[in-house]
């Protein structure tokens, strides 16, 4: 039992020494914003930073919850204290939700070493609700061994969960989608294991192969660092559930826990903020931050797109189509080209200086490209609001000396943070 700390209050105090109805009140502070609810999660912060907290993210209809249930089993049979948040999605005319992901948890829910609570997300982007931390936190002072938080169903563009849990496991089901798709920066791109869901299916091992090929597109992983596996998983089945576990519990070994209470993700020192032109008209200081914006970023490095022109709301970046780039017919791979469209859309979208994430993008593709074309993708602001940019982005190919061709044209949306 956890010894009362002068000035700490009594449910706090209640918690700490495992009362789960003192944690449940605690939860419900946080969910409502209540009084005291600060000071309380100041408290239970002080005392946290021992449980292993996994994030569970992935597009909806995945089988996050089916997973997470097993997992439950999975650990309960290691003899581990587990307990789960999970944020459901808010209506957008109420702000209620549904809170029905504890449902596929119900197997283990009225285990003694398990504790289970739902989160409206009551709108908050990014995947996660404002309450997350401060249950996470409240969740760990009590003395879970791991803590899973489970998000909403997420695009490419939600990783919030990339700054609060030591384990990111991101859940992708069979026929994910086309190359396109799977290419896609974002959501994917934060993952410390990557689960191809419902393994029973038919095309598992098929989008296993696709999510092998999309990892040799990330930076190099130094000596020592941590690969990121590729795990066929059926939750239903059990197949693959005690692996992932395994993995998880290696990963944690590897990298520590508490990532949230350093400030948020590893790679945060490299992110230093990059000074915006004080001139609208200075164009070699708006080249110049594009350009370290570029140098900076791991698909363009590995794909060879390099910064063309650039200034406020706009840019234009390159690439020559080399072998690396095609697909099995021999033509330019289409999430190259994505990619190539997507880096002008970020570049010009983050151009201001505040962080824009991505919340949408649609592209079209026109003609084929070949070994040897010459790319160019120019991004546009076709308008921006204090929390929402659109951009257009033409991507164009030359061949030989002749004129340029369009190519695809892509055009994409912006949350300003």
């Amino acid at each position: 039992m956890t010894a009362r700390e002068p000035g700490e209050s009594p449910l706090v105090a209640r918690a700490l020494a495992g009362d789960r109805r003192a944690v449940a009140r605690l939860l419900t502070v946080f969910d409502d914003d209540g009084a005291d609810a600060r000071r309380a999660a100041a408290e239970l912060a002080a005392h946290a930073g021992r449980a292993l907290v996994i994030g569970i993210t992935g597009v909806p209809g995945s089988g996050k919850s089916t997973l997470v249930n097993a997992l439950l089993g999975e650990w309960l049979r290691r003899g581990r204290r587990i307990a789960v948040v999970a944020i459901d999605p808010s209506s957008p005319i109420t702000g209620g939700a549904v809170l029905g992901d504890r449902i596929r948890m119900g197997e283990h829910g009225t285990h003694p070493d398990v504790f289970i609570r739902s989160f409206s997300a009551r709108g908050e982007l990014g995947g996660l609700s404002r309450a997350t931390r401060a249950a996470v936190d409240c969740l760990d002072a009590a003395g879970y061994d791991r803590v899973i938080v489970e998000t909403v169903g997420t695009g490419q563009s939600e990783t919030s969960i990339a700054a609060l849990a030591d384990t990111r496991v991101v859940v992708c089901p069979p026929g994910l989608g086309d190359d396109v798709q799977a290419i896609k920066a974002g959501v994917l791109e934060i993952a410390d294991l990557l689960v191809v869901s419902k393994g029973d299916l038919p095309l598992a091992q098929e989008t296993r192969r696709e999510m092998r090929e999309m990892l040799t597109l990330r930076r190099p992983v130094p000596e020592g660092g941590w690969k990121t596996p590729v795990l066929v998983v059926s939750a239903s089945e059990g197949s693959g559930v005690g692996e992932l576990v395994d993995a998880i519990e290696a990963h944690g070994e590897l990298r520590g826990r508490g990532r949230r209470r350093e400030g948020g993700d590893e790679r945060a020192p490299e992110l230093q903020p990059i000074a915006v032109p004080a001139d609208a008209n200075d164009a070699p200081a708006w080249r110049a931050r594009l350009a370290a914006l570029v140098a900076r970023d791991g698909l363009c490095a590995t794909l060879g797109i390099s910064l063309v022109d650039g200034g406020p709301g706009r840019s234009e970046v390159q690439m020559r189509v080399e072998p690396r780039h095609l697909n099995f017919n021999g033509g330019c791979h289409g999430g190259a080209i994505f990619t190539l469209a997507d880096t002008a859309f970020g570049l010009a979208s983050n151009s201001h200086g505040p962080v824009a994430s991505g919340i949408d993008a649609h592209i079209t593709f026109q003609v084929a490209v070949k070994p040897g074309d010459r790319l160019v993708a120019r991004a546009t602001e076709v308008r921006r609001s204090r929390r929402i940019g659109v951009y257009r982005v033409e991507v164009a190919c030359t061949r030989g000396g002749g004129d340029e061709q369009l190519v695809s044209c892509f055009t994409g949306t912006v949350y300003i943070k």
